[in-house]
């Protein structure tokens, strides 16, 4: 079975497609979205989902969110007595939503599409691939994430020849993607984005404004109370984008703190922001080369795109109101839904091409003489320029730049920058040259060659005796490697997590444990209530265990609508 996964900064959803189409599962809390968090109980259990979110307030130093952003580095982040890599944190996830899906589907699950964003780069991606590979399935295809918006919005049986605009806005990452749609085909001309900005950098300048204007400091505010903040100023967002103005309460000690913002002011505080979201939007224009009037559609997706003003500057820019009918939140899961019935030949769809680009330009180090003949290295020689659509295949000729020179070093970069050192290296290859040989008869001739899954094989062919050399980049500096990945996978099948049938009781007590931070006059109550319910569980009685967590959870409502 081929399921679809979204693997998002803050919320993550599964699904599969069948004779009804895109359909997504729900959690054990009955839930669509699972949040992107995970957490260590005191007994060195593993908590992932809406209880590991609830624990962020009350157990913030064993917990971890927006990881996403950290894919593709060593980063590590301790739990209890497990040290914890990106990979491994979102296999974590991936485990969640894949029990959920077999719980649904009552049949085992061994491969996933899973979206990616379409900016990801070449380590982000093999690091996806690591997680799901950590979670015991097969990854052979990512989708980007623009990619499956437009499958989700149907603009795949759009007119011959239309040309639409995906604007994509998650909780971590930017993504803006310009398609066409030819005889079956779903073509991307361009790709642009920021992995570093997303819902939560707005969330940041809510939280600075806030704790500037009640005048509090770092240290004025322990990890638990900073997560009450956030979690508070979260609601604030939406409350602004609904009614264009919020309150946050705030209990801090014995001090009762309130403050107000108004939709205006936080418009003029998120411009920086705004201006960092044009400049890939243009970009992706400028490389489709393409005018504004020229697409037939913009489409909003992403759950931060729901702010009113990502909606206003979109619609500044293009002269007109983007599509917003498929909920922003889901369709990117429902995306790779559509892409995961396509890779299994479901018979329901119509067959379909997608093509994707190459996010970001490949090529060598190279040196040049200046203008007095002196060797100046470091400079970038793009061989695949960005926004390439892939599978593609390109070769340049280079020759050494010194007399009896016997080898050549082939650096290979990926970025945008013309110095070397500002891209990011992705491995070398080191050619053997006839040092006897005049510079002019030493060529050799280098070939890139990129493929949807983010491949990248570099060939070297020595002119002279037409030796060859080959260098497959399917490893970055920092990613784990297979033996890594086995070693890795063994102490993850060690480590106890919850299962999924305790999860709705493990919901309610992590709630109860928020609650119980948030609200210092209810404190005894909360007690009470998770001593009674404690008792339940002793009682191992399944039916006394639901009807004292259906009354649980309402009394929790209750109070937290108070």
């Amino acid at each position: 079975m081929i399921v679809g996964i979204d693997l998002g900064t803050t919320h993550s959803l599964i699904g599969c497609h069948d004779a009804t189409g895109p359909r997504l599962f729900a959690n054990a809390l009955g839930e669509f979205l699972t949040p992107s968090v995970v957490s260590m109980d005191a007994s060195g259990q593993v908590v992932v989902g809406q209880p590991a979110r609830d624990r962020m307030v009350s157990h913030p130093q064993a917990s971890v969110a927006n990881f996403k952003r950290w894919m593709g580095s060593p980063r590590e982040t301790r739990l209890g007595a497990h040290s914890f890599r990106p990979e491994e944190l979102s296999a974590l996830i991936l485990r969640s939503l894949i029990a959920d899906a077999e719980a649904a589907l009552g049949e085992r699950i061994d491969e996933a599409v899973i979206s990616v964003p379409a900016y990801f780069s070449d380590a982000q991606r093999k690091a996806t691939r690591a997680a799901g590979e950590l979670a015991g399935i097969r990854v052979e295809r990512l989708i980007n994430e623009p990619t499956a918006a437009a499958l989700a919005y149907g603009l795949r049986e759009k007119a011959d020849g239309a040309r639409f605009l995906v604007f994509d806005l998650g909780g971590g990452t930017f993504d803006v993607s310009v398609l066409e749609m030819f005889e079956g085909v779903v073509e991307v001309h361009a790709s642009a984005g920021d992995n570093f900005l997303g819902g939560e950098d707005f969330l940041d300048l809510l939280e600075q404004a806030c704790r500037a204007d009640l005048k509090l400091a770092d240290s004025a505010l322990d990890a638990s109370q900073r997560g009450q903040l956030r979690r508070r100023l979260e609601a604030a967002k939406r409350d602004l984008g609904s009614r264009g103005q919020a309150q946050v309460e705030l209990s801090l000690g014995d001090r009762q703190l309130a403050w107000q913002i108004d939709e205006d002011r936080f418009a003029r505080l998120a411009d920086p922001l705004v201006q960092r979201m044009r400049a890939p939007l243009e970009r992706a224009m400028r490389d489709a080369r393409l005018k504004p009037e020229q697409l037939d559609e913009i489409v909003l997706v992403g759950g931060a795109s729901r702010m009113p003003l990502v909606a206003r500057t979109v619609s500044r820019m293009f002269g007109r109101l983007p599509l917003r009918h498929v909920n922003p939140d889901r369709a990117i899961a429902l995306g790779a839904c559509i892409a995961a019935g396509l890779k299994s030949r479901d018979q329901q769809l119509e067959e379909v091409i997608l093509t994707d680009v190459c996010p970001y330009s490949l090529g060598t180090e190279v040196a040049r003489r200046d203008e007095r003949g002196r060797v100046v290295t470091g400079f970038f020689e793009p061989i695949i320029q960005r926004n390439n659509s892939v599978p593609v295949s390109r070769e340049e000729t280079f020759w050494p730049i010194h007399e009896r020179q016997r080898q050549l070093q082939l650096d290979v970069y990926q970025g945008e920058s013309p110095l070397v050192e500002k891209n990011i290296k992705l491995g070398a290859l080191t050619v053997d040259i006839d040092p006897a040989l005049p510079i002019a008869q030493n060529a050799v001739t280098v070939r890139f060659t990129y493929d949807i899954n983010g491949v990248l094989q570099v060939e070297a062919r020595v002119h002279a005796d037409d030796r060859r050399y080959e260098l497959l980049l399917e490893q970055n500096p920092g990613l784990l490697d297979a033996q890594q990945i086995r070693e890795r996978l063994a102490a993850l099948n060690d480590i106890k997590i919850h299962p999924r049938s305790k999860q709705e009781n493990l919901a309610v007590l992590a709630r109860a444990e928020r609650l119980y931070e948030e609200h210092l006059l209810a404190r005894d109550q909360l007690q009470e209530w998770i001593a009674r319910f404690r008792a339940a569980l002793e009682s191992q009685d399944d039916a006394l265990i639901r009807e004292h967590r259906r009354e649980f959870a309402r009394a929790l409502d209750t109070l937290e609508s108070a």
